[in-house]
């Protein structure tokens, strides 16, 4: 079967109207700021864990101005807890990158967009469409799930040739009248559809509004599509967290390397192994340690790995500095860092 636009598009369109997510706070908008904010906040993150960031966020840094001019420190504290940090990092270098090369003016194609820090193809094509009614295509994973069960789509996305085929059919079928009110809402309804029905496991094929459409459906396989060859393994890791508490009780931080899990955010001391925490303490110096205490072990999931997270609580006495780079911080302090998730409730509740 050949699809056209009119068969996909005008049963998107319809279908988002009555069925699809219209109550979000970034869809009662069409600034640019706000919509990019939510777009890069939603890449691999849960609607219900993105509202109460968004919120935070624009009461924090209501326009892109502020978010440019605010410290990286503070922008990596508010967004502790969502994960994914690089977003954070490359969110700012954004904002300062629209300030200082485009006047503080987001650019109105996705074209553009696509060249700013942290905006790949299909965010800018998300933004263009939802701010500025542009005729371009989004792939997120969603979409991408969506569109090749649709068309039957099962050349391996794995390689490049193929994903550009994708995003060719993608263009295609995008809406080619009333763009202004189309396009947004199109935009919207393939993503509502991969979020609600067209899930990766057991898709809802009765209430789809392509069901009569879609390839995938009537071959009885959709659970086969999209098709990607190339899949990460997951790991499992055993990290050792060293929680170093002075006589006032705080405790020692450092950030975390540019690079890795955790970039950029600043954190407790981190050991592969035991026996290299305890060397560690012991390079401080025999007295350092007045008490040492083993915390419970606690697994953290990330998107390919597993942290078994085994925590080290010290007392510590000595003179010596713990490390390069680092320093005491209270509690309140500790509360005005970014710091990785499992960590900011590990401190609270000491």
């Amino acid at each position: 079967m050949i699809l056209s636009e009119t068969d996909v598009a005008t049963r998107v369109v319809r279908w988002q109207a009555s069925h699809g997510r219209n109550h979000l706070p970034w869809q009662q908008t069409r600034d640019p700021y706000r919509v990019w904010l939510s777009e890069i906040m939603l890449q691999q993150t849960q609607v219900s864990t993105v509202l109460g960031y968004y919120a935070r966020f624009l009461e924090r840094f209501p326009d892109v101005r502020a978010l440019a001019a605010a410290p990286q420190d503070d922008v990596m504290a508010l967004w502790s807890g969502l994960g994914y940090y690089s977003r954070a990092r490359n969110l700012h270098h954004c904002a300062q990158t629209v300030v200082s090369e485009h006047g503080g003016i987001f650019p109105r194609s996705a074209q553009v967009l696509a060249t700013l820090p942290g905006i790949g193809r299909s965010t800018a094509g998300a933004i263009a469409a939802f701010c500025f009614a542009e005729r371009t295509p989004i792939l997120d994973a969603n979409v991408r799930r969506v569109l090749t069960r649709v068309l039957g789509f099962d050349a391996d996305l794995a390689l490049a040739k193929n994903e550009r085929t994708l995003w060719a059919h993608a263009q295609a079928l995008l809406p080619s009248v009333n763009i202004e009110a189309a396009m947004p809402r199109y935009t919207q309804g393939l993503m509502d559809l991969g979020a609600s029905l067209c899930m990766p496991r057991n898709p809802a094929c009765p209430q789809c509004p392509l069901q009569t459409l879609c390839v995938a459906h009537r071959e009885g396989e959709p659970e086969k599509y999209p098709v990607r060859t190339r899949k990460l393994k997951r790991r499992s890791e055993a990290w050792w967290l060293l929680v170093l508490q002075d006589a006032a009780g705080r405790v020692w931080l450092a950030r975390r390397p540019a690079a890795g899990i955790w970039a950029g955010l600043y954190c407790v001391p981190v050991f592969p192994l035991r026996s290299d925490l305890s060397a560690f303490l012991d390079h401080l110096g025999p007295d350092s340690a007045q008490s040492i205490q083993e915390g419970a072990p606690f697994l953290h999931v990330l998107t390919h790995r597993d942290l078994h997270l085994h925590p080290v609580i010290v007392r510590y006495g000595g003179d010596a500095t713990p490390g390069d780079g680092g320093g005491w911080f209270t509690a309140e302090q500790i509360g005005a860092l970014g710091l990785p998730a499992p960590v900011r409730k590990l401190l609270a509740g000491l």
